[in-house]
């Protein structure tokens, strides 16, 4: 009994591990037009008795503002082009904060969110974390930093039921992504710690604080290139 149980989870894992490798090697080139937030988010407005809203346009990242490129990294992950998934730096000065702090700091990667938003679901458990993980790991491994990006501005949640670049900047300020200036960028980066409260357009006085901000750390990285590394 126990050899056949050990067997049905061997069988599992095995089928586990190789349908999710296919999945990311599939979305290494097609669009992932749809994620678990999105219908978990439909089914709340649902099950709530609210209006369904529901926008994601799908863009190319070379029709996505660099402004925009820039912007999230300089907000949510500033050593996104030197790291392999996990930002060792950035998760020591979280551990030490949250031991001081009531207030927890988190130090997800733009690559972990990717992997979260587009294979996983939102609620945290050491389940979902240690998926995540895995999941950081394969598209580090299959995609390029260009791919992560693409992918991320275009799943990541920036509204209620707004979801992409594109479908952000056509709501916030009636434009395409790709015309976004390097303040609308910012705007928009700084609403992504809970963009179901706050508001890129009109900004109050704190998302305004924030957009300043990485403004200024805009300036300080200067040109984006995706071959940059520190030291070269």
């Amino acid at each position: 009994m126990i050899k056949k149980a050990a067997k049905f989870l061997l069988k599992m894992m095995g089928w586990f591990i190789a349908i999710s490798i296919a999945l990311v090697i599939i979305f290494k080139w097609v669009p992932v037009f749809a994620t678990p937030l999105m219908v978990i988010r439909t089914v709340q407005q649902i099950s709530n008795g609210a209006p369904v809203v529901w926008k994601h346009d799908w863009e190319p990242l070379e029709n996505i503002s660099k402004n925009l490129q820039l912007a999230v990294i300089c907000s949510e992950d500033q050593n996104f082009l030197n790291h392999s998934g996990f930002d060792m730096k950035a998760i020591e000065k979280a551990i030490e904060h949250n031991k001081k702090s009531k207030r927890t700091r988190g130090a997800s990667t733009i690559s972990q969110q990717t992997a979260k938003n587009v294979f996983l679901w939102p609620q945290r458990s050491w389940l979902r974390k240690g998926l995540e993980t895995y999941f950081t790991f394969l598209i580090e491994l299959f995609w390029s930093k260009e791919r992560i990006m693409e992918v991320y501005l275009n799943s990541i949640e920036m509204g209620n039921g707004i979801y992409g670049a594109e479908a952000a900047a056509q709501y916030w300020f009636k434009k395409p992504a790709s015309k976004l200036t390097s303040y609308q960028a910012a705007a928009i980066a700084a609403v992504l710690p809970n963009p179901l409260r706050y508001k890129a357009n009109p900004a109050t006085a704190y998302i305004q604080g924030r957009q300043a901000w990485i403004v200024r750390q805009m300036g300080f990285f200067g040109k984006l290139d995706y071959n940059r590394r520190d030291g070269e």
